[in-house]
């Protein structure tokens, strides 16, 4: 793993800068948290407050600021940008808003640098552990900025697997039910359903968590927290066990060591009658 203060001085400036308006989101939706006005979205179980709307303003005020050639796709705004744009933010200005319109305090900033289609850099911060994490592309991962790395726990009998609920409640709800079903009988040690797929797989990264599921995800979702995991030394790839890419819309992750079993038990595409 390479140290954080071994990264050349503009990756490490740059990291910094966005460390420091993730911090500052974050001090903003601590602020908001327990009395933020909140309206639905396309549904009665998919909110945006208007912490997610002023964190976002804040984010990319700034993050404007430090490269403004750079375009933005974000959740709650309108995006200039896509996914394989020469250089893109990936903005999510409050993942977990359901957990945080309730009063639970598990909830994150999420910000990436995509470059031509590649995870460049992520930062994940969460306020209420005052934890953050970060990564470059082949710069390692880091927690507080001490380097982190993925559980050594081998088999799924000896793991704590992570998985995420989807706003539809039709195939998506029941796929991932029978899922969980089939996890509990191959004995895994635990199954957790917590809320912030950023933290979800920024857990995976630093060893909480042995491996994460969700069959479908934003990209601000995945994008800073799928780069935690691999420069941990973790691997991600898609609902189908296909190599991960930005524009996969969903994330199967671990610690390697049982990406192989995972990936046979949860993939979107594996056989009913398996």
């Amino acid at each position: 793993m390479v140290e954080k203060n071994s990264l050349n001085s503009v990756s490490h400036h740059l990291l910094s800068q966005v460390e420091d308006v993730a911090k500052l989101a974050g001090t903003l939706l601590m602020r908001e948290f327990g009395h933020s006005e909140e309206s639905e979205k396309q549904s009665s179980h998919n909110l945006v407050t208007q912490a997610d709307l002023a964190s976002e303003k804040l984010i990319c005020d700034h993050l404007h600021r430090i490269l403004p050639t750079a375009t933005f796709l974000r959740e709650e705004g309108e995006s200039t940008g896509d996914e394989f744009s020469p250089e893109v933010w990936v903005v999510d200005p409050l993942d977990g808003t359901n957990n945080f319109a309730h009063g639970i305090p598990q909830f994150s900033v999420s910000i990436a640098l995509v470059r031509d289609g590649q995870f460049q850099l992520g930062v994940v911060f969460d306020p209420n552990r005052q934890e953050l994490f970060s990564a470059w592309k082949g710069g390692g991962a880091w927690l507080n900025g001490k380097p982190i790395h993925v559980s050594k726990r081998a088999t799924l009998q000896q793991s704590v697997v992570c998985t995420g609920f989807y706003y539809d409640r039709g195939e998506l709800v029941r796929k991932t039910l029978g899922t969980i079903e089939r996890l509990f009988m191959t004995n895994v040690r635990g199954i957790r359903r917590l809320g912030s797929a950023a933290l979800d797989l920024s857990w995976v990264a630093c060893g909480r968590l042995d491996g994460y599921f969700e069959y479908q995800l934003g990209t601000w979702d995945y994008a800073a927290g799928a780069l935690l995991v691999a420069e941990a030394g973790g691997q991600c790839c898609d609902r189908n066990g296909a190599d991960m890419t930005i524009s996969a819309g969903n994330v199967i992750a671990s610690n390697a060591l049982i990406h192989k079993d995972l990936v046979d038990i949860v993939r979107w595409n594996r056989p009913e009658s398996e």
